[in-house]
C-alpha cells in the first residue's frame, strides 16, 4: 500500500527492513554505541525525511550517519555535518534555530524538506548500488507527494545527484545528455530548478573545499527559486 501523505510515508520508512546488511549494521551500532553516547538510546532504524509536507525546496543528501541520524532519528542531526548544514539553513532563513540536536528540540524548517536516497546508516558511509535501488521507491513517493509545490532541489554530493536523476525522470523532463554533478551547477527541469552543492561532510568542510559562504550561496539560490526568500 502506497503512503497517502508525508506523515504516513515517514512512518512507513521508519519500519523498513528491506536491506539485510543495513538492518544488521544500524542495529549493531545502536547496541554497541559510541562511548560519548553510552547513556543514550539510539534510534537504530531508517531515518525519515524532515520538513513540511508542502515544502517548495528539497535538500537531498546521501544517508544517515551511524552516530548522527542513526542515533537521533533525524536527518543530519547529531554530527558535525549537520552542524554546518543547519547553521547555514538558519543563516539563510530556512530554519527556526541554528542547531539540530535531537527530535523534539523545537527545530522547524520553513518551506524546506530534507531527505536522502538511502534512509539507513551504511557501513563506511557507502551504500551499495543494490541498497540505493531498494530504497528508491521511498524517494520516488516522497517527491511525488511534494511535486505540486516543489520548485527547487539542492543536492549535496555526487552520490545524491546520481541517485536522484532517475527519480526525477518520473515526474520531470531531463535533458540529454544527463547533467553532471558539480558545485554550483544549476539545471532547469520544466518547473523545477536542480542545484548541486558539495556535501557537508567533514572531508569537505574541514579542508575548505566547501565553506559556509559557498553553502549559504547555493541554499539561498534554491530558496529564491522556491519562493522562500
Amino acid at each position: 500500500m502506497r503512503p497517502a501523505g508525508i506523515s504516513e510515508l515517514d512512518d512507513a520508512v521508519s519500519d523498513c527492513r528491506r536491506c539485510p546488511r543495513l538492518v544488521e549494521w544500524r542495529e549493531e551500532v545502536a547496541r554497541t554505541k559510541r562511548a560519548a553516547y553510552a547513556n543514550e538510546t539510539y534510534w537504530g532504524r531508517p531515518v525519515p525525511g524532515i520538513g513540511p509536507a508542502d515544502a517548495s525546496l528539497a535538500i537531498v543528501g546521501l544517508a544517515p550517519a551511524a552516530h548522527g541520524g542513526n542515533r537521533t532519528g533525524r536527518m543530519f542531526t547529531g554530527d558535525r555535518s549537520g552542524d554546518v548544514l543547519f547553521q547555514a539553513l538558519y543563516d539563510v532563513g530556512l530554519a527556526s534555530q541554528p542547531t539540530s540536536t535531537h527530535r523534539g528540540d523545537g527545530l522547524e524548517l520553513y518551506g524546506t524538506r530534507i531527505t536522502a536516497p538511502v534512509h539507513c546508516a551504511p557501513p563506511a558511509n557507502k551504500p551499495t548500488p543494490a541498497e540505493r535501488d531498494a530504497c528508491r521507491p521511498w524517494l520516488e513517493r516522497e517527491l511525488e507527494l511534494l511535486k505540486p509545490r516543489l520548485r527547487a532541489v539542492v543536492v549535496l554530493g555526487a552520490f545524491g545527484w546520481q541517485a536522484l536523476l532517475p527519480v526525477l525522470a518520473r515526474g520531470w523532463t531531463l535533458p540529454k545528455p544527463l547533467p553532471k554533478f558539480g558545485h554550483g551547477v544549476e539545471v532547469v527541469l520544466d518547473d523545477l530548478h536542480l542545484l548541486g552543492c558539495y556535501h557537508v561532510s567533514q572531508q569537505n568542510t574541514f579542508t575548505g573545499r566547501l565553506t559556509p559562504a559557498m553553502l549559504r550561496d547555493v541554499l539561498a539560490r534554491g530558496a529564491a527559486h522556491a519562493g522562500l526568500i
